[in-house]
C-alpha cells in the first residue's frame, strides 16, 4: 500500500520545481541539480536554462541515468552568464570542484587541448590534440578550457587560411584532391594546386591570428565583404560576415576564465521590500559559482548601509575564508573602517573595491546578473506568492469577502506625450501570466492627458475581456474616480474590486497608498507582504509599458536605433557594423567589446551601450 504521506510529498516536489522551472530565465547560464541534503548531483550548461531544465522532465525521456538523476532532484540553482561560451567554461570550472556523480561522462582528469602547426616543410599541418605532445614538432597554442573552443577554432582557421589538416601518410598518398578542397577548407597542396610561397603566408596569418595579432587579418575580411557587396556577390559578402562574427566571437574576452586574481565579488539587489545579495565566488582566476542570501533586512534603510551588515554578518560568521579582494556593488558609509577590521580579525590584508575595471568589472557585471534575476525567480517563489496573496485577502477582508486569485494592474508611459503606450499586466496566485500580458498604443488623445489614455485602454481592454477579482490602477483618487466611470459606461462594474496605488511621501518605494472607490485609504506597513505584491505587480506594468514606449519612441525617432545615438557618424556607424558583422550580433556585445572598435572610445561605447540595452 502506497503511503499517502509519501505520495502528497512527491507532487509538492513535483509542484515546487515545475514552478521553479517556469520562473526561469532564457538566457545562457549553469544549472546545478541539488539532492535532498544540498548535495550536487549534476552541473550542465545550457543556451536557454528554462528550455534545458524543463527537458529533463519531459515525458519521452527514457534514458535510465536521467530518470534515475530526476528521480533524486529536490532544487535547481543557476548561474547566469552572458554568452553560452561563459557557461561553458564556468560548467568545466564547476565540474573540476565539486564532482558531481551524474557528470560521469565530462571526464575532468584530462588535460586541456592545444592547437598546433607542425614543422613540415613546404606544407605543416594544422590540428590539435591533448597536451604538448614531446614527439610532436612544431608551435602549440593554447590551452583551451573546453574542446568545444578549441574545434571551433580550428574550424575558423579551416575555412578562413584553409591550412592542411590531413596526416602526413594520408597527404602523400593523395593523387587528386580529397573533399575538403571541394568544400574550400584546403587548397590541395598534396596535388600541388597552392605554391609554396602562397601556403607559407596562409601559415603566417595562421599564426598570427592564435597569438591575437588579428587586426589586418581584421581589416581584410572587412574589405573582403564591402568589395563583394559592391559587385553584387551578396552571398560572398554573407560569407565574410559570418567569418567576422566568428573571429569576433573567438576574440572574445572570457569573464568566467581569466588569468589571474582572487576575489570575493559580492552585489545586492532590491525590489518590493525583499533584497538578494550574491556572493561570486573567484579564486585563481576562475569564477567557481556563486550563492545568493537573502538576509532580513530593513527595506527603509539605504541599500548601501544593508551590504554593510550583510557582509559584516558574512565574514565574521559564516566563512572562515577571506580573499585579498573583496569587490562590491555599492560603496559602503563604513567601507574604510570595516576593510581595517577584517584585515586585523583574519590576520591577512583584504581590500574593498566599489571602482574596478577589466576582467574584475566583468565579474561584478555577473554577480550583479544573478542577484537581479534570484530576486525576481524569489519574488515569483511557489510559496512566497502564496503567502503574498494570503497576506493581500486578509488586509482587504474590510473592503471585500470575494475570493482573490486574478490580478491586473494597467500603467501608462510616455516622453512628454510621446509614442505614449498603455501596459497590462496579468498575475494569479501562480504568478504572472505573460501570455495575458497586453500593450496599447494610445491615439486620439491630448499629449500628456494621462487619464484619457488610461480610459481609452480601459475600454478596449474589458470590451472583450471579463474583469479580474482586483483592477490595479497606477494612481490617485482620480485615476480611480476615471475607471469607475469607464466600468460604469461599459455596464460591467461587479464585484471587481478597484485599487488606485498612488506613490506616498517622496515617492519612495514602500510608502504608497492604497485607494478605494467607497472605503477609507489603507496604509500598509513597509514590511507588509501584501504591499509587496502590489508594488510587485505595479513595478511589472511600469516596465513592460516603458519598454514598449521607448521601442516606439525610438522607431518614431529613427529608421535606424544607431542614427539615434548621438555623435555617431555615418562611417563609425558603418564601422560597428563591419565589426561585429551585423546588428545583431552588435546588440549582443559588451561595453568592454565596443571600446575595441576603431575610433570607438570608452566614453561612446558607454553611450552606445546603454542606447542599446537600457
Amino acid at each position: 500500500m502506497v503511503n499517502k504521506s509519501t505520495t502528497m510529498a512527491a507532487d509538492d516536489k513535483q509542484a515546487r520545481l515545475k514552478h521553479l522551472i517556469k520562473r526561469m530565465p532564457n538566457l545562457p547560464g549553469v544549472y546545478k541539480m541539488l539532492g535532498k541534503n544540498g548535495d550536487i548531483l549534476y552541473v550542465g550548461k545550457a543556451k536557454s536554462l528554462k528550455n534545458r531544465v524543463n527537458s529533463y522532465f519531459a515525458k519521452t525521456i527514457d534514458h535510465p541515468k536521467t530518470r534515475a538523476l530526476v528521480s533524486r532532484i529536490h532544487n535547481i540553482e543557476t548561474i547566469i552568464t552572458r554568452s553560452e561560451t561563459e557557461a561553458l567554461l564556468l560548467e568545466q570550472n564547476l565540474i573540476k570542484e565539486h564532482r558531481p556523480p551524474y557528470n560521469v561522462l565530462l571526464r575532468d582528469d584530462k588535460s586541456y587541448l592545444y592547437v598546433f602547426i607542425s614543422a613540415d616543410q613546404p606544407y605543416p599541418r594544422l590540428a590539435y590534440g591533448r597536451g604538448k605532445a614531446k614527439h610532436q614538432k612544431g608551435k602549440f597554442f593554447g590551452p583551451f578550457p573546453s574542446a568545444h573552443a578549441a574545434k571551433e577554432t580550428l574550424t575558423l582557421m579551416q575555412k578562413m587560411f584553409q591550412m592542411r589538416q590531413c596526416t602526413n601518410t594520408f597527404f602523400r598518398q593523395r593523387k587528386r584532391p580529397c573533399l575538403e578542397y571541394q568544400i574550400k577548407r584546403c587548397r590541395a597542396p598534396c596535388v600541388g594546386l597552392v605554391s609554396p610561397e602562397e601556403y607559407a603566408e596562409d601559415v603566417q596569418n595562421t599564426i598570427r591570428f592564435l597569438k591575437g595579432d588579428s587586426s589586418d587579418i581584421h581589416s581584410a575580411l572587412i574589405d573582403k565583404m564591402e568589395d563583394a557587396a559592391e559587385e553584387l556577390e551578396f552571398e560572398k559578402a554573407a560569407f565574410y560576415r559570418d567569418q567576422l562574427s566568428m573571429l569576433r566571437e573567438v576574440q572574445s574576452r572570457q569573464a568566467v576564465y581569466t588569468v589571474k586574481g582572487e576575489a570575493d565579488v559580492i552585489s545586492i539587489a532590491s525590489q518590493a521590500g525583499m533584497t538578494c545579495v550574491n556572493v561570486l565566488t573567484v579564486r585563481g582566476g576562475r569564477v567557481l559559482g556563486g550563492k545568493n542570501y537573502f538576509p532580513d533586512v530593513d527595506s527603509s534603510e539605504p541599500i548601501s548601509s544593508n551590504l554593510s551588515a550583510f557582509i559584516t554578518s558574512f565574514y565574521f560568521q559564516v566563512t572562515d575564508d577571506l580573499p585579498p579582494e573583496i569587490i562590491i556593488s555599492h560603496e559602503l558609509p563604513d567601507q574604510q573602517a570595516l576593510q581595517e577590521a577584517l584585515s586585523t580579525h583574519f590576520e591577512s590584508k583584504t581590500v574593498i573595491k566599489t571602482n574596478v575595471r577589466e576582467h574584475r568589472a566583468e565579474w561584478l557585471d555577473l554577480a550583479k546578473l544573478n542577484a537581479n534575476n534570484a530576486l525576481k525567480t524569489k519574488l515569483g517563489d511557489y510559496l512566497e506568492l502564496h503567502a503574498r496573496f494570503g497576506a493581500l485577502k486578509e488586509v482587504l477582508q474590510p473592503v471585500t469577502q470575494a475570493n482573490i486569485d486574478r490580478i491586473e494592474c494597467f500603467d501608462i508611459s510616455h516622453t512628454m506625450g510621446e509614442a505614449t503606450i498603455a501596459s497590462c499586466v496579468v498575475f494569479d496566485q501562480g504568478g504572472a501570466r505573460k501570455r495575458d500580458y497586453r500593450q496599447y498604443a494610445i491615439h486620439g488623445v491630448q499629449d500628456g492627458d494621462d487619464y484619457a489614455a488610461m480610459a481609452q485602454a480601459l475600454t478596449r481592454r474589458y470590451k472583450k475581456h471579463p474583469l479580474p477579482d482586483i483592477l490595479l490602477i497606477d494612481g490617485g483618487k482620480g485615476q480611480l474616480n476615471m475607471a469607475k466611470n469607464v466600468l460604469t459606461e461599459l455596464d460591467i462594474l461587479n464585484d471587481t474590486l478597484l485599487i488606485g496605488v498612488a506613490k506616498g511621501e517622496g515617492r519612495k518605494a514602500g510608502l504608497e497608498v492604497l485607494h478605494f472607490i467607497d472605503h477609507e485609504p489603507l496604509d500598509l506597513p513597509m514590511d507588509s507582504k501584501a504591499l509587496h505584491l502590489i508594488m510587485n505587480i505595479r513595478d511589472e506594468a511600469h516596465r513592460f509599458a516603458i519598454t514598449a514606449h521607448r521601442k516606439k519612441r525610438d522607431k518614431r525617432r529613427s529608421s535606424s536605433v544607431l542614427e539615434a545615438i548621438p555623435g555617431l557618424g555615418e562611417k563609425r556607424r558603418r564601422d560597428l557594423l563591419n565589426h561585429f558583422g551585423g546588428l545583431q550580433q552588435l546588440l549582443g556585445a559588451s561595453q568592454q567589446e565596443l571600446e575595441g572598435v576603431n575610433g570607438i572610445g570608452k566614453v561612446m561605447a558607454n553611450t552606445i551601450y546603454k542606447v542599446l540595452h537600457e
